[in-house]
């Protein structure tokens, strides 16, 4: 039971005035109460980004944060903490306070893929954070090598089923989703590849442009300028639907592999245990900064495009979804980080 708000020492006679008296200040105390947690955000909101500044998901966080921040008032500060393919800053965003001053900007690599891949992890994907808003989709180019005799995804698959194991596919390292994105290829097409992993992407693209690796799966951002100068062929995009930013590739869905689909997606993450009003309004806050023209337009030029909005349930669901995925290709193609 609440304690009162008048003292037992008040007299009678008095009791019923100060009664009154003390029920107008206790009303008022619970209204600031409730207008200082409606008043959020009342001060700057630390964005965790897991990976290192000017890489992909950082630029990607920056763009986004910066209308945000427009949006709620208050300045998001992005705080770079890489490390560990992003599992460490990951980790620290777990252990955050539950206030909605901290939050976490991370990708498909911390929440679908490393838990598959990490036997000890700092953190629970599924279970030590509150999903709030999936915020942007990257998609892959298939590139091959010029001399390589094929034009379309039919043409690449009948290739490798005529040449068993005698193409190899680059990719940027072990367990990456370049790596993913070819295992899962390779599977759905029933072909045999061999994997060159290389420690990023540009050393691989001089390769494959000399013909010692003949496809990979790149960003388009980096990708496409190779296609466009001739030194690479291009044949199709991995999303479930064509990119915006290379409009006249088909998807290689629609180009001779029905179902099979990948992105890079982005998304906001709190602490587990967020209260449900907070958590909508953070969501409502991205979900109107990534319909946004210049955010748009900003966000092309890293190669992503924003996501259709989502509510905090549906954005859980897609992530739930794109976990099991990735779990099955692990397992399936016995990919390890080493």
């Amino acid at each position: 039971m609440a304690r009162p708000c008048v003292p037992p020492s008040v007299p009678s006679s008095r009791r019923k005035a100060v009664q009154a008296l003390a029920a107008v200040a206790c009303g008022l105390a619970l209204l600031g109460t409730a207008q200082g947690q409606d008043a959020w955000p009342v001060r700057p909101i630390r964005v965790i980004v897991p990976f290192p500044a000017s890489g992909a998901t950082d630029l990607v966080a920056r763009v986004i944060a910066q209308r945000v921040s427009q949006e709620l008032g208050q300045q998001l500060i992005i705080d770079n903490k890489p490390g560990a393919g992003g599992t460490i800053g990951t980790g620290e965003a777990a252990k955050a306070v539950v206030d909605g001053y901290t939050l976490l900007f991370t990708t498909s690599s911390t929440h679908a893929i490393s838990p598959h891949l990490i036997p000890r992890l700092a953190y629970k994907a599924d279970k030590d954070f509150t999903p709030i808003a999936h915020t942007a989709d990257a998609a892959s180019v298939l590139l091959v090598t010029p001399s390589l005799p094929v034009r379309s995804v039919q043409e690449l698959i009948a290739y490798a089923k005529a040449n068993p194991g005698q193409l190899n596919y680059a990719t940027s390292g072990n367990g990456t989703i370049v790596h993913l994105n070819t295992a899962a290829f390779a599977a759905q097409a029933g072909i045999q590849l061999t994997h060159v992993p290389y420690k990023g992407t540009a050393q691989s693209i001089t390769d494959l442009a000399a013909g010692q690796v003949q496809l990979l799966f790149d960003s388009i951002p980096t990708g496409m300028p190779h296609v466009a100068s001739g030194r690479l062929r291009a044949l199709a995009v991995t999303g479930d639907k064509r990119s915006m930013l290379a409009p006249n590739l088909p998807t290689v869905a629609e180009s001779g592999l029905p179902g099979y689909s990948s992105v890079t997606w982005f998304g906001v993450y709190g602490p587990a245990g967020m209260k449900p009003e907070l958590v909508g309004r953070i969501n409502q806050a991205f979900n109107r900064a990534i319909q946004n023209p210049e955010v748009i337009a900003s966000l092309a030029k890293q190669g992503v495009e924003p996501a259709k909005p989502q509510t905090p349930a549906e954005f859980a669901a897609m992530v739930k979804a794109d976990s099991a995925r990735w779990a099955k290709v692990i397992k399936d193609n016995h990919i390890t980080l080493e």
